[in-house]
């Protein structure tokens, strides 16, 4: 990004303070649609905790937020594993007290011929898009309600609901076998 871009981007930053006072937790905040989320919950006033696998690319996220004006941190974190995700909501209550929206986005897919992904195979994807969204508001949850609220957003998409050409893929989304965006429409109260 440019230092024009930048003195552009810094200028917006300020102009919509919706979120301010509040406190966004951000899953596989380190690219595409969480790393995205995580400025526009900035740009909003928002105090951001990202996480993901890959410290580096976090850490630059968090950069990126800092130079437009925004606070954010970084904490690695595998959905997958119940001790990651424990320790990623405890770091944001730490850092921040409290914790009003979560936007459960961390996703991974593998790409190959449907009858040939092995059990281990099918099994990462499982455990990180499927149990890690239900993992994460297992965690999510008490912390909000002691707060009186709040709100998460499970992240999925389109291709969970219809088939790829020849059906011989397995996408990340599709693998979602338990359909977190059906199972968890809700608000905390």
């Amino acid at each position: 990004m440019s230092e024009h871009q930048l003195s552009k981007e810094r200028n917006t930053m300020n102009n919509s303070k919706k979120f301010s006072g509040k406190v966004v937790l951000v899953t596989g905040g380190t690219s595409g649609i969480g790393k995205a989320t995580a400025i526009e919950f900035a740009r909003a006033g928002a105090k951001v905790v990202l996480t993901g696998r890959r410290e580096k690319e976090g850490a630059q996220v968090v950069h990126e937020i800092k130079k437009l004006g925004g606070d954010a941190a970084f904490i690695r974190a595998d959905v997958a594993k119940d001790a990651d995700v424990k320790a990623m909501v405890d770091f944001t209550v730490d850092m921040y007290g409290q914790l009003d929206v979560a936007f459960n986005n961390a996703g991974v897919e593998w790409k190959g011929p449907l009858d040939q992904a092995t059990e281990a195979e099918y099994r990462h994807v499982f455990d990180i898009n499927v149990w890690g969204v239900l993992n994460s508001m297992r965690h999510e949850i008490p912390v909000m309600l002691k707060n009186g609220g709040g709100a998460i957003v499970n992240n999925s998409s389109v291709a969970g609901h219809v088939g790829l050409p020849g059906g011989q893929r397995l996408h990340r989304f599709q693998a979602r076998g338990g359909r977190p965006d059906k199972i968890c429409r809700a608000r905390i109260r």
